[in-house]
């Protein structure tokens, strides 16, 4: 098929056909309820869709509003990280330095001196 999408919808369309002849075991051409049945399942299989909605719909507003949180968060810490760049750190017991020659896994200073 040309059309992925439509292809993708036509395969969905036939696994929920194989659903409902296994469990009715009729196909729904076959099927003969009246017509106030179909009408029927017809009105709940809309009110479940308005109610999927509905969820759909808080879910993304839950999903929006934690992105505009985590927004906020990262403006924050942005804010704090730049105001840190301007710090001048002149006591030389809060300068790092190199840790002592003991904490290295490899002792250059050995090699230096038998070079």
């Amino acid at each position: 098929m040309r059309d992925k999408i439509i292809q993708q919808v036509v395969n969905k369309i036939q696994a929920r056909s194989d659903v409902g002849f296994k469990k009715y075991g009729v196909t729904l051409y076959d099927d003969d309820q009246g017509l106030d049945t179909w009408l029927n399942h017809l009105q709940e299989e809309l009110m479940d869709a308005v109610n999927y909605i509905e969820k759909a719909r808080m879910s993304l507003r839950e999903e929006i509003e934690e992105c505009y949180i985590l927004e906020n968060k990262i403006k924050e810490v942005s804010s704090n990280l730049e105001s840190l760049k301007d710090i001048e750190v002149t006591d030389p017991k809060l300068i790092s330095s190199y840790p002592e020659p003991e904490y290295w896994t490899t002792n250059y200073s050995n090699e230096t001196k038998t070079k």
